[in-house]
């Protein structure tokens, strides 16, 4: 995008830089709005600087009512909290409270996540506590975003107290999406049977649980190894009447692979073919990883053309897995051979496992085909063609 080049072939001394070239007002042919989010997208991910980060977001007019904003906040806050800016992070997220379009519960919302996300906790709470003085009503939306970021900030005992005291001492309703929430708190704090309370009290509030409940349950008892509970839980099911689907498969199946009990895994593969039912790319994808993460990259080969075979269209993922595990295990030619159906279809893994293939068919003096890769990498990357020069120098001749 020329835009984009034009931004960096300039110096980035002054902070109002950002500004004349990101606002719409300060130029006769201003950005489409998407465009310019894009933009700011890719100058956040480059930029170290932390005040230029900020300027950056401040001069992009950000509002998270569209995706690619919600993502520029995602990164930038991340990178302040990386670099410890903790105060800038407070700052920033402050300051655009007084943003007039910004004075809505979606805002206020999204910011008490961002909060979470820097494990900036005091901050999410203080926010949604001065809620009302900004003229915004709390609902079970803005509850929600403070329960979730808890579990961002691994706060899991917050998460307890929200669950006990916040919805009468604000007169707010717990949803569906409230309860699956502290669910996922308990599972992942290793406290999975607590989650049967929070059934309960679903129960008695009229809120019947779905299956991403039962799923969040199902995947927090795996990864304790509580196997009887799993039990119980898929017999919780059946009692609410509720058939286990695709995606509760693909929980069992996920859990067990990274237990590396990927034989066991593939065991509720062969179930699902059995019931007539049609595993998905996620399902094979848990499966390739696991048995390629378990050393069985037969079974991971076999089961890419398994669900080609199927009609079930690969995701990257799996191509990516098979293509870094080949390689880690010494396989380079049927790593070269899986890399080639990837890049077909536009997907090239990334460069450390380019690398680790280049140069593992050099070791097999596949050296006219490294080559070649390096020529199609060259192409796609062209940013990085220079330093695929010089490994491509070196090759044997």
């Amino acid at each position: 995008m020329a835009f984009l080049s034009r931004i960096r072939s300039i110096s980035f001394h002054r902070c109002r830089f950002f500004s004349s070239i990101l606002s719409s007002e300060s130029s006769s042919n201003p950005l489409p709005y998407r465009e310019k989010s894009r933009a700011a997208l890719s100058l956040v991910k480059s930029e170290k600087d932390p005040q230029r980060i900020l300027e950056i977001c401040r001069a992009s007019a950000l509002t998270p009512e569209f995706n690619i904003d919600r993502i520029v906040f995602s990164v930038a806050i991340s990178k302040l909290a990386d670099s410890k800016h903790f105060d800038s992070i407070r700052h920033f997220l402050d300051e655009l409270k007084s943003r007039p379009d910004l004075q809505t519960e979606r805002f206020v919302s999204h910011a008490i996540v961002l909060f979470g996300q820097a494990g900036m906790i005091n901050d999410a709470f203080r926010t949604f506590e001065e809620m009302h003085q900004l003229g915004v009503d709390r609902t079970v939306r803005s509850l929600n975003a403070l329960i979730f970021s808890c579990i961002l900030s691994k706060n899991y005992k917050e998460v307890n107290r929200i669950f006990l005291e916040f919805p009468k001492k604000y007169g707010i309703e717990m949803n569906l999406d409230s309860y699956n929430t502290v669910l996922k708190a308990f599972s992942q704090s290793g406290s999975s049977s607590s989650g049967y309370s929070i059934l309960a009290e679903m129960d008695r509030k009229g809120v019947k649980p779905n299956a991403t409940s039962f799923g969040i349950l199902l995947a927090g008892f795996y990864n304790e190894e509580k196997y009887e509970e799993v039990g119980k839980v898929l017999k919780m099911m059946e009692d609410y009447k509720m058939h286990p689907g695709i995606s509760t498969y693909n929980i069992r199946i996920q859990s067990l692979c990274k237990l590396k009990k990927s034989s066991e895994a593939k065991l509720l593969l062969n179930s699902i073919l059995a019931r007539q039912m049609k595993p998905n790319s996620e399902t094979y994808s848990h499966l390739i990883h696991g048995f390629s993460k378990e050393g069985n990259l037969e079974e991971a080969k076999n089961l890419l053309k398994e669900m080609v075979d199927r009609g079930c269209k690969p995701s990257s993922d799996c191509y990516f897995a098979l293509v870094y595990f080949l390689c880690q295990g010494g396989d380079f030619e049927s790593a070269l051979q899986i890399c080639k159906e990837s890049m077909e279809k536009g997907w090239f893994p990334n460069i450390s496992t380019m690398t680790s293939l280049v140069n593992g068919l050099v070791s097999i003096s596949k050296v006219e085909e490294a080559r070649e890769l390096i020529g199609k990498i060259k192409v796609k990357f062209s940013k990085n063609a220079g330093s695929w020069k010089e490994i491509e120098a070196r090759l044997p001749r």
